[in-house]
């Protein structure tokens, strides 16, 4: 007999395998609530092709920028038989691309948006929304491939769309490039808990209570349905539903009006047949498709026969033209848009008895003539009071829709980008915009050292000045680039105010900190930052590194109610927990520490070091002197002789095992270094009796990341 059977048909380990050909269980699988530290493992060095020592800043810079727009410009009319350009300029279908990779940036945690070039990977590569974008960045291959390391995908998504609104005559404000390639998908973005595409189980009781961080209202969708609400063709809820959608995604009224309009000023939408006959996505596709998807069997499955949204039809009578035909034509039929369907089933509105020059060529024959249609959506730019006082403004006043519109769609592709500092090439803009952030330049000429003296002697404590600091930097998400100590904006509303800044001890020490700025010649927020360092200099008797030449920030640099989404509702490392929420603390500091950028290894040292540094929102973890830099937390946090229990949702008491005293009290941030076996594994590191030098070396290193992480002004 032979028992090896099945071990000789799989000749290979299982651990490659895809789950669809194993029933291997994950440790996820087998202990669901089990905290996943997953997310701070992204994007490994492992990954990167271009290896860790590649600078793509200096790449970007040596490349013949002028000569890379040519080769664009010359793409957008060179029509493929793979894949046609309709109306023979592939304008409208790049500027689709461009908008659907940035638009899934969402302002809730900053996550999202174009900077990654994360279109290429899953999901984004086979969400509905994105059907047949595949074929665009096909089409763009041979001008990767010309200029390599010189321009990221990321970059490239971007500049295509840019490149696209010049070649048809539109507005454009400018470009800056500067966005780094990652290398598989980011599996730590939240985008919603539906388990089947275009699901909506992310609203309570209105459709206003979206899910944070979320924005779109669909599984799988990059904004809103454009039949509707879950297809329900009202224009006024249709409105309600993007009025809420594009404030997520930082667009106000008349940058939403801007963007929809001129977004749809161009080329058309796909809804040819049946939508059966579109086959599986890009990741469910078989192997011979290559990484294409929706294959499509209805007539020859392309040009005029493509089915894509399912709506299908142009919004203007010049579909490669920047002209007013979007509002001419929405304002001319403002009573006679007729609700009809698409050939796929689609919601759509057409004019009841539209003029022949208000018809759009077919897409393959320009002597062929075609009604045009407009989404709900695009009805509620008309019906809603808001929306269509706006639309009537740029109507009337085409020079001022044109502008918004390029400042719109300038925002839309870089709001993810951070300061200005961090753009590149020569069509950056001079022109300094609100929410960029702006931080003046800070000056590096004064005596650091003699500042550093003054703090020791102003009489502020350890922890008073290392928790002002963490305050102040800790705003800082990768995701976005938003937020950090440049601009000393801790100093001005909202973020004076937020309860995790404990206002009342934040007020005694800037009231001591900003007289010493100002008698050095020093910035507020270098002031801040070098008192957090010199306090954990005179806790541990080490160097903690110090670059000047921040800047502060005034009110006038400061959008408050943009600012106000980086509020922290949690931080792990302060002990802050604003309220009882659905996702436990620790999950929320798992968060934080990825926005931060920080490891798990890093995130231990932090966390145990300001507590032994006396940083807490409350005496919960405070079991050391809270002067000095050491390992105390982790070999208390060790003890074997006490017994811990749970005294609220948030809140644990140590007995002592024998006398059953209460010993020390704590949190769940704190005891999860211990329970999850990860993390304990870490603070076991942290708490041998060999390794107190390298604990504190490791706190220093990682408090001088989060100091200096939005320094891109000294890059």
């Amino acid at each position: 007999m032979h028992h090896h059977d099945s071990d000789a048909k799989c000749p290979v380990m299982h651990g490659a395998m895809t789950s669809s050909t194993n029933d291997k269980r994950s440790n996820q699988d087998w202990w669901p609530n089990q905290l996943n530290l997953g997310i701070l493992h992204q994007h490994d060095a492992k990954s990167n092709p271009l290896g860790v020592d590649f600078d793509y800043a200096a790449a970007f810079k040596s490349m013949d920028y002028d000569a890379l727009k040519k080769d664009l410009h010359a793409v957008m009319t060179d029509s493929q038989d793979w894949w046609p350009a309709d109306y023979g300029h592939y304008g409208p279908f790049f500027i689709r691309m461009t908008w659907h990779a940035a638009g899934t940036y969402r302002i809730g945690d900053g996550r999202g948006g174009a900077g990654t070039g994360a279109q290429r990977f899953a999901p984004l590569n086979s969400w509905p929304d994105n059907g047949n974008l595949d074929k665009a960045r096909r089409l763009l291959w041979p001008v990767k491939q010309k200029y390599g390391n010189k321009i990221s995908w990321a970059d490239l998504l971007v500049l295509a769309g840019i490149v696209a609104i010049e070649s048809m005559g539109g507005p454009v404000f400018g470009f800056g490039g500067g966005r780094p390639d990652i290398w598989h998908p980011e599996e730590d973005i939240y985008w919603g808990s539906e388990d089947e595409w275009l699901g909506d189980d992310r609203y309570g009781e209105t459709r206003q209570d979206l899910e944070n961080p979320l924005a779109a209202v669909q599984m799988g969708l990059i904004y809103v349905n454009p039949e509707g609400p879950n297809g329900n063709p009202d224009p006024l809820l249709s409105a309600q539903d993007i009025r809420e959608t594009f404030a997520r995604m930082a667009m106000n009224d008349e940058e939403t009006v801007a963007l929809t309009a001129g977004g749809h000023t161009f080329g058309k939408a796909h809804g040819a047949g049946d939508a059966g006959q579109v086959g599986a996505e890009p990741e469910g596709a078989s192997i011979e498709e290559q990484g294409f998807g929706w294959a499509n069997t209805h007539g020859s499955g392309k040009g005029r026969d493509t089915i894509t949204s399912g709506i299908e039809g142009a919004w203007t009578a010049n579909p490669t033209e920047w002209d007013n035909g979007y509002f001419d034509l929405l304002f001319k039929y403002d009573d006679s848009w007729t609700l009809v369907k698409s050939p796929a089933g689609a919601n759509q509105w057409t004019p009841a008895n539209p003029d022949p020059e208000d018809m759009a060529p077919d897409a393959e024959d320009a002597s062929i003539k075609v009604p045009t249609m407009m989404t709900t959506a695009d009805m509620a730019m008309i019906r809603d009071p808001a929306y269509r006082e706006i639309s009537k403004r740029f109507h009337e006043n085409p020079d001022e829709f044109g502008d918004a519109f390029a400042r719109a769609w300038f925002k839309l592709l870089h709001r993810d980008m951070g300061p200005k500092a961090r753009y590149l090439g020569p069509d950056v803009p001079q022109e300094d915009l609100i929410w960029q952030d702006p931080v003046p330049t800070g000056s590096t000429s004064y005596d650091v050292n003699a500042l550093k003296t003054a703090i020791k002697g102003c009489g502020l404590s350890i922890a008073e000045m290392v928790e002002t600091a963490w305050a102040s930097a800790s705003t800082f998400r990768n995701s976005d680039m938003r937020g950090g100590a440049n601009g000393a904006r801790i100093r001005l509303a909202p973020q004076k105010d937020w309860a995790a800044n404990k206002p009342e001890q934040l007020s005694k020490v800037l009231a001591v900190l900003e007289p010493l700025a100002q008698a050095h010649g020093a910035s507020v927020a270098d002031t801040i930052v070098l008192a957090g360092c010199t306090a954990i200099e005179m806790a541990s008797g080490e160097s903690v590194p110090f670059t000047p030449g921040r800047g502060d920030a005034s009110d006038e640099d400061t959008d408050v109610d943009s600012f106000a989404v980086l509020e922290p509702r949690a931080c792990g490392f302060r002990n802050f927990l604003k309220k009882n929420y659905a996702v436990s603390p620790e999950e929320m500091m798992l968060d934080r520490t990825q926005l931060l950028g920080l490891s798990a290894p890093e995130m231990t040292a932090l966390i145990g070091g300001m507590r032994s540094l006396g940083v807490s929102s409350d005496t919960r973890g405070l079991w050391g002197a809270g002067d000095t830099l050491d390992n105390s937390f982790f070999t208390t946090l060790l003890d074997m002789n006490v017994a811990w229990t749970a005294t609220g949702s948030n809140s644990y008491v140590a007995r002592n095992r024998s006398t059953g005293e209460d010993v020390r009290t704590a949190t769940r941030y704190d005891l999860v270094l211990g329970s999850n076996s990860q993390l304990r594994a870490i603070a076991e590191v942290y708490a041998q009796d060999d390794n107190q030098a390298m604990f504190t070396a490791h706190f220093i290193a990682a408090w001088s990341k989060v100091m200096d992480a939005d320094r891109f002004d000294s890059a």
